[in-house]
């Protein structure tokens, strides 16, 4: 498997020919998960949607490749 690095978002409840639609309703889901938590509880919120997502993927070459792009995305 390869780490996808296109956009590759998409809502089977609300189908888009827009890829963008639905990546923008992520990211506002994103933030409203974060109102009114405090920036620790906000860290742990990050962490285990992290570890959530990471087992989703479940393939440790991916997942390998995804943390060396975020580390140094160069």
């Amino acid at each position: 498997m390869e780490l996808v690095l296109q956009a590759h978002f998409h809502d089977p409840a609300a189908p888009s020919p827009y890829e963008h639609v639905a990546a923008d309703a992520f990211y506002a889901e994103l933030l409203a998960a974060h109102e009114g938590l405090d920036a620790a509880a906000s860290a742990m919120l990050e962490a285990r949607l992290v570890l959530l997502l990471a087992n989703h993927i479940g393939d440790l070459g991916v997942l390998r490749q995804a943390l060396r792009l975020a580390r140094d995305p160069s």
